[in-house]
């Protein structure tokens, strides 16, 4: 297997608007790890997150580096063929009135829809794999439907299907199961456990222990933009840890490889 670093990130400082978040911050994720990112509120999950996807970049200092799959710089749109991101915010983007076809062609061009003069670029073959993604995600029947009228787990999967359309090897999952109802969420976690064993790499940010695959190997727990701890899953996910970090009392239970935690 490569040991090639699907990130790497030296003594750097990242800022959103006016918010310093992480100051000399030094981590890497090797291309093939699965991960996840956990953390209370504000605590830099999704600024690492769009810093992998090159959506932020660091404050330029002597000695600082951010390298993604070994380069220092990239193409930003042929980056984003080798990444696929999922995000709530991402998903706000789309107008009500947006296709499925249109959410998952937009993909290749890295865009929001596909309106426009960027209408005409889109191809036959982008299209077929597309209509494909769908299919393979079961809501290919919903190619030609709105937004508006499809469920929340509809809509999500179509965002997956965006994010997919380039067959990725990785995947970028920020608080994936955002409004969506049990069942919804039961499927879309069992469609990432799937990617995760047909050999995706997988980094996801959440809030809920409960959202992370079996499949994840390490996690890494932010607090306060500093990693507060990092390691194999069975050493972090644990209630002395946790507590400390979210300053509540909390337990942890282990079920059928997932974690669930509850009040302490």
């Amino acid at each position: 297997m490569s040991n090639l670093k699907l990130i790497e990130i030296h003594d750097a400082t990242l800022w959103r608007g006016s918010t310093c978040v992480f100051k000399n911050l030094t981590l890497s994720i090797k291309e093939h790890e699965r991960v996840a990112i956990l953390g209370p509120n504000g605590s830099g999950k999704s600024t690492l997150l769009k810093t992998i996807n090159r959506e932020i970049y660091p404050a330029t200092k002597a000695g600082s580096y951010i390298r993604i799959l070994g380069r220092d710089k990239w193409d930003v749109w042929e980056l984003r063929k080798k990444i696929g991101v999922v995000s709530n915010d991402l998903h706000q983007r789309y107008t009500a009135t947006t296709t499925a076809i249109e959410v998952v062609v937009s993909g290749f061009h890295s865009s929001i829809g596909v309106h426009g003069t960027l209408a005409n670029r889109i191809t036959k073959d982008q299209v077929v794999a597309a209509r494909s993604t769908l299919s393979e995600l079961g809501i290919d029947e919903l190619h030609g439907t709105p937004l508006n009228r499809m469920s929340s787990g509809q809509q999500r999967r179509c965002i997956l299907a965006r994010a997919l359309v380039h067959n990725p090897i990785t995947l970028i999952l920020d608080e994936p199961t955002t409004g969506l109802d049990f069942a919804a969420s039961f499927d879309y976690l069992e469609r990432i456990r799937r990617l995760a064993q047909s050999g995706h790499n997988i980094v996801i940010a959440t809030h809920h222990l409960n959202e992370i695959p079996p499949e994840i190997d390490r996690v890494i727990l932010l607090q306060n933009g500093a990693i507060a701890a990092d390691g194999p899953k069975d050493k972090i996910l644990t209630g002395e840890t946790l507590s400390a970090v979210y300053e509540t009392p909390i337990c942890v239970n282990k079920v059928a490889g997932y974690y669930l935690a509850y009040p302490g």
